[in-house]
């Protein structure tokens, strides 16, 4: 099972989605976008949304425009090029994989136990809802 995690800045969880894990990254985008609650801070503002090489597609940027945003997808290297020209280059992509790896401490969602999609989408959220609150302060 595959599962998208639209994150803020802070890699706090704003939208997730799962699917198959034989279906390609760009396939789930559309779905992660519809999924999204938060309203941003400025709504006359496009939103900019980072996306890794899977998502280099002529289709992508269109789809991301409808939701209101602007994709930034970095094509085969550019971050190599870019760790060379730039002194203490550091590459954007660590705030969603450090999410991951906040979800995976989590032992249900590390090793997937639920047969059922919804069940362990139900874990996901309630992942998702505890590291928000942990990011928030509310636990402490």
């Amino acid at each position: 099972m595959k599962r998208e995690i639209l994150t803020d800045g802070g890699g706090v969880p704003l939208s997730v989605s799962v699917d198959g894990a034989n279906r390609h990254d760009k396939a789930m985008l559309e779905e992660t976008l519809m999924s999204v609650q938060v309203v941003p801070k400025d709504p006359g503002q496009p939103q900019n949304l980072c996306l890794d090489k899977a998502f280099d597609a002529h289709d992508v940027p269109g789809t991301v425009e409808q939701y209101g945003a602007v994709a930034h997808v970095r094509r085969r290297g550019e971050e190599i090029d870019d760790k060379r020209t730039i002194p203490g280059y550091r590459a954007r992509r660590w705030v969603v994989e450090r999410t991951h790896s906040w979800m995976n401490r989590y032992r249900a969602l590390l090793i997937r136990w639920e047969k059922k999609k919804a069940n362990y989408l139900g874990l996901l959220y309630l992942a998702c809802a505890l590291i928000t609150f942990k990011a928030a302060g509310i636990f402490g």
